[in-house]
């Protein structure tokens, strides 16, 4: 069964190959996308090469609906956009894949259902089918090698849904079951490099050594250090004197 959350129907039109459209169900699912529709896939439905290809999603093709045509795939929607790499010669908005999957979610939200169409592999979507949607989608591609695998242009627009309607962080460290050295922590390790090298007479002339030690302290603030790394520097050390101290 679907899931409740509010999302676009995914509308592949006239789909030729039963492993594209497992490979599209595949990239929704990747996303959290569901609903997908068929129109005459040419191949006939269900399709055993769909299956095999879907990978985990196979309940989307399960699920799947199947419709004669366009016009009756999204006749219960409320906003369509259209998927074409080409110019159609039609007056549209078009928008890029970020805003209109932007437009999508605000849609969906507001409990609208949203259908978004994408064309059969070898020659996209007619005219006739983009005739009935509200905007065209339009992903920035290469002029000279526009066409897009169908469930890579799938791929794309549901990563777009994902951002558009999750938190996507842009950045972030795995620390690998450590935590981050605290300000205590980074400071007992300086103290203890900075003793060993005294003691060792790197802080030479005498006049700059105070100058030396403050740059020394400068460059451990500066190192994002987690509490894993402080232990294996104060164990290098320790190890070196020990060496050192036999004779090494």
């Amino acid at each position: 069964m679907p899931s409740p959350t509010p999302q676009p129907d995914y509308v592949l039109v006239r789909p030729q190959m039963g492993e594209n459209i497992g490979a599209a169900a595949r990239a929704m699912w990747n996303f959290g996308l569901d609903r997908m529709r068929l129109v005459a896939p040419r191949d006939g439905w269900p399709n055993p090469a769909a299956d095999a290809m879907a990978s985990g999603a196979g309940r989307l093709l399960d699920e799947a609906q199947v419709y004669p045509s366009t016009a009756e795939a999204v006749a219960d929607a409320d906003f369509v956009l259209a998927t074409t790499a080409r110019p159609r010669g039609l007056t549209k908005p078009v928008y890029s894949p970020e805003a209109a999957l932007a437009e999508t979610a605000e849609r969906t939200a507001r409990g609208e259902r949203v259908a978004v169409l994408f064309g059969p592999e070898r020659a996209g979507l007619e005219n006739a089918d983009i005739a009935l949607a509200n905007g065209i989608v339009s992903v920035p591609v290469n002029p000279e090698f526009p066409s897009l695998n169908l469930a890579q242009c799938v791929l794309l627009t549901a990563y777009e849904w994902r951002r558009a309607t999750a938190e996507v962080t842009p950045r972030a460290t795995a620390l690998a079951g450590t935590d981050w050295a605290n300000q205590a922590e980074v400071a007992a390790l300086a103290r203890h490099y900075e003793e060993r090298m005294d003691a060792a007479g790197f802080f030479f002339p005498e006049h700059k050594a105070e100058g030396m030690k403050l740059n020394l302290r400068n460059l451990w603030s500066r190192m994002p250090l987690t509490r894993s790394d402080v232990q294996t520097l104060h164990g290098i050390l320790r190890q070196m004197v020990r060496w050192k101290d036999r004779g090494g």
